[in-house]
């Protein structure tokens, strides 16, 4: 679709014309520098001064030493508040708080007290633990999240944001549902928005090894922020800069599943450059969540290259350049269903098929990801920093059926095609903005102009003889073979009232053949935003606007103000604020168009199991949302933060799944409304211990009725529903403890799950009629954990049906009989409490240029048998980890 050049383009283009003159051509990253001189109370400068500063909340702790002239400067900060501790020989401490709110960065000017009286100067140091910033989030930074025991190798970036942000519903392989949304979150990564899926089924996300730190937007998003926001995390990665000495790490790490890992990383460079350049891999045999807590056919691997450069070329011009490679390859873990799979192996058109054992399902996937992202930096002024960027991102996925297609049959319920597919994805573009810092005021304009081209190749092909059946008996049950109605037996008694004659071409259990289908879109938006943090005494203003273009299968325009206000009542450690945001809500890019068209093709509607009556484009939404918040603090020992969530989404987004495959579609339902809390209760290290709980309970309501998109079951009367990422509550504890200065360390988790959505679940409708239960097969009825009178489905023993009052689950919390209720309760899985622990020596041989690190990291350390999902319409169904234990040593230089 052409895209439409009117009065807003042509504006919005001379603006970045403009803003991309040959003064500033750079990048807009998420952190400054703090620099500064450090002074006796003559004026005198103070060379050697150690300038140590600390965020006690993100875990940020960084040492400089001043030079000849008294100077210092620490580049690459995240913006937070933070303390700076500065000594020296023959002179008082000084401990002082300071923030950085923008790429200005901030200049400081230390002096140092001689040694009298007091042997500390503190300078406002009780306010560093809360922030005044309305935007609720969550700080983490690299010191902090190493010693944290992650899930997920492969995704440890989103197990990372799992672990230590509230609101977030944990689901299987890597996936995190953000406040009641369907995953939609977006990274900013040293600037670069990226809004695509970063989870380990869709993209290969950024190494956590790249990463210095993370802040975790959950609250109402700045104007800077767009498309998928009801989680922005905010990456800034690991830099070079003013390394002097090359330094590094080696490490390497084996465990439970044969998973092993290796990873290089090396930092070097000068005054006035800097790379930062790391190597990693893993290769395991549990790479996705199983459908079995026992793991067969899930091997994986993945490689990643990282590779961040930094030059500046005067004191006011500097670039910065993000390269990254990762290409990943896994298998679809199989359920015990998958194995030795029946099907047709000669005579698929005749009256008597030949069925056979074509061995076990053999689905796999490859995912090649690049990315390149070149910024240039003007410092306008000591207050003014201007930046251009352009950036060029690409996903290759690869999607394998088995090599006998019809080995893919599943069970009726689930699969009944072969799928194969070669999806890319290429989002490029270029960003640019000012900012501009001085007094109350810290005022970020810029704009964003992106084009996402998307090519969808997929090829599918019925593999169940009796799924488009010409033919039935006389109890109406559809017959394999025949290739006619003509054929049938009984004459027009026998033939099938259902009976599709375009999907026979493509019937390869009647020597049919694959169906090849080919979709592409170039989505092309243009955003525009200003924004403006006023600091006025103990009040704090965040005033925005957003303008964003979007022209993809549909067009959309948003005008969206985003504002936000904080009161810091300083007596009490308390802040109080509330914010607002007007959002554009864009659809998913993958499969977007396949979702969009396929329910108009007569040959893919079948095949996609679409809804009746539903076709169409998946057009973006709009969402309103509201926050209030609390942040406490009790004395410098612990601090509370806390938000009431409210969202109206109308046009809401979810996932369809085709089949037992990765291969997911976006959908589009009418409405939502998610009302929700999180709370976050952060301990800074005491006597070497610090702790952190996260904790959230968020409501997912959605309304019928579907208006785009392929796969889901309609519901019925308009009534609202929970869709399967809705969870009641769910909590994350973490503590930590130094053993000495120079002893061991050790991390704890405690993860508890209320339980997600299973609407898959049968349920009793009243306490007499029993439940059917001959929708599931063996293996999924104890895949759910069913039992009847006390007896336990097995894989060789289950039930077509039970009375209510003999109907249990011990994976499963069924609602009693008669009290279902889609959305005030719906079945769900059952909770459940995950524990994983690590341990660790740093420096394990005391060195000063070689340090070794030993760490042991055990998951779900007392084995807990639970389910994440079961037959969920986005992912299917997955155990959580069986125990895992991990050893893992690092050489660091």
């Amino acid at each position: 679709m052409p895209y439409n050049h009117g009065p807003y383009f042509r504006i919005s283009l001379l603006i970045v014309l403009a803003l991309s003159s040959p003064l500033a051509r750079a990048q807009a990253g998420n952190a400054g520098a703090v620099r500064g001189t450090v002074t006796d109370p003559s004026g005198a400068v103070i060379p050697g001064a150690l300038v140590h500063v600390t965020n006690e909340v993100s875990g940020l702790d960084r040492t400089a030493t001043t030079n000849a002239t008294g100077q210092f400067e620490l580049t690459n900060v995240p913006f937070n508040p933070y303390q700076v501790t500065v000594t020296a020989t023959g002179f008082s401490q000084l401990k002082q708080n300071f923030e950085i709110r923008s790429s200005v960065g901030t200049s400081l000017k230390l002096v140092l007290p001689i040694v009298g009286a007091s042997s500390t100067v503190t300078v406002e140091a009780t306010g560093d633990l809360i922030e005044t910033d309305p935007t609720f989030h969550t700080d983490v930074d690299r010191d902090l999240f190493t010693k944290v025991p992650l899930e997920s190798q492969s995704s440890s970036l989103s197990s990372l944001v799992t672990l230590t942000t509230p609101g977030v519903a944990a689901d299987s392989n890597g996936l995190f549902h953000g406040l009641g949304d369907h995953a939609s979150n977006s990274f900013s990564v040293d600037g670069q928005s990226i809004t695509d899926q970063q989870s380990k089924v869709f993209s290969n996300q950024l190494p956590s090894n790249a990463i210095q730190s993370i802040e975790v937007i959950s609250g109402a998003p700045p104007a800077e922020y767009g498309d998928k926001t009801s989680l922005v995390i905010v990456a800034t990665t690991r830099s070079g800069q003013g390394v002097t000495r090359p330094t590094g790490s080696i490490s390497s790490s084996y465990g439970s599943f044969g998973s092993a890992t290796a990873s290089v990383d090396l930092s070097y460079g000068g005054k006035n450059w800097g790379n930062f350049a790391e190597v990693d891999g893993v290769n395991s045999g549990r790479f996705l969540d199983s459908p079995e807590f026992t793991v067969f056919h899930a091997k994986g691997n993945e490689e990643n290259i990282f590779d961040r450069v930094d030059y500046s070329f005067t004191t006011a011009d500097s670039m910065h350049l993000d390269l990254n490679y990762s290409r990943s390859w896994f298998q679809t873990p199989n359920a015990y269903d998958n194995l030795n799979v029946q099907n047709v192996v000669d005579g698929g058109t005749s009256p008597n098929p030949v069925f056979g054992n074509l061995g076990n399902t053999d689905q796999r996937s490859k995912i090649g990801t690049f990315n390149i992202a070149p910024t240039y930096t003007r410092v306008v002024s000591n207050n003014a920093v201007f930046n251009f960027g352009g950036f060029v991102r690409k996903d290759l996925y690869n999607y394998y059926p088995s090599n006998n297609p019809l080995a893919d049959l599943g069970p009726p319920n689930l699969q009944t095609s072969s799928i194969a597919q070669d999806r890319t994805l290429t989002n490029m573009g270029a960003h640019s903005d000012f900012t501009y810092a001085k007094g109350i005021q810290n005022i970020k304009a810029g704009a964003i102009y992106q084009q996402t081209l998307l090519r969808e190749n997929d090829k599918l092909g019925v593999v169940d003889a009796t799924y488009n059946a010409p033919c039935v008996d006389g109890n109406s049950n559809p017959l394999a073979g025949y290739s006619d109605p003509s054929q049938c037996p009984g004459g027009g008694s026998g033939v099938n009232p259902n009976y599709l004659p375009v999907l026979a071409p493509y019937d390869l259990t009647r020597e049919g053949s694959f169906y090849s289908y080919f979709g592409h879109t170039d989505v092309k938006e243009l955003s525009l935003f200003i924004e403006d943090q006023i600091k006025a005494g103990n009040w704090n203003f965040n005033l925005g606007i957003r303008g964003d273009l979007y022209n993809g299968l549909a067009i959309a325009r948003q005008a969206e103000p985003r504002v936000g206000i904080a009161y810091n009542i300083k007596p009490f450690g308390t802040v109080l604020s509330i914010s607002y945001a007007r959002t554009l809500e864009t659809p998913f890019n993958e499969n977007l168009v396949l979702s969009s068209n396929g329910c108009l093709n007569p040959v893919l509607s079948p095949l996609l199991a679409c809804s009746p009556g539903v076709s169409g484009t998946l057009a973006p939404g709009y969402r309103n949302e509201f926050h209030a918040g609390l942040q406490q603090a009790f004395g410098k020992r612990v601090v509370v933060s806390g938000e009431y969530i409210w969202k109206y989404t109308h046009n809401a987004f979810d996932f369809g799944i085709l089949g037992n495959t990765p291969i997911f579609f976006p959908i589009d339902w009418h409405n939502s409304k998610i009302p929700g809390y999180a709370l976050h209760v952060e301990v800074p290290v005491f006597h070497n211990f610090s702790a952190y709980a996260v904790m959230s309970s968020v409501a997912a309501r959605f309304f019928p009725p579907q208006s785009a998109g392929a796969g889901a079951a309609p519901q019925t009367g308009g009534l609202p529903f929970r869709i399967d990422h809705d969870e009641k509550f769910n909590q994350t504890t973490h503590l930590q403890y130094q053993f000495g200065k120079r002893g061991p360390w050790a991390g704890w988790n405690w993860r508890y799950d209320s339980g997600l959505v299973a609407g898959s679940v049968p349920f009793a409708t009243d306490t007499t009629t029993p439940v059917d239960l001959s929708g599931l097969t063996n293996d999924q009825q104890a895949q759910a954990g069913l039992a009847c009178n006390g007896v336990k489905a097995t894989l060789t023993a289950g039930f077509t049906s039970c009375l209510p009052s003999q109907y249990s689950s011990s994976l499963v919390s069924i609602p009693a009989p008669g009290t279902e209720n889609d959305d005030k309760n719906p079945p769900r899985i059952a909770p459940r409490s995950l524990f994983d622990a690590t341990v660790g020596q740093d420096n394990l041989f005391h060195k000063e240029r070689y340090k070794v690190d030993l760490a042991v990291t055990a998951i779900n350390f007392t084995d807990k048998f639970a389910l994440y999902n079961f037959l969920s319409t986005f992912s299917g169904t997955h155990y959580v980890t069986p125990r895992a234990l991990t050893a893992k040593v690092t050489l660091n230089f």
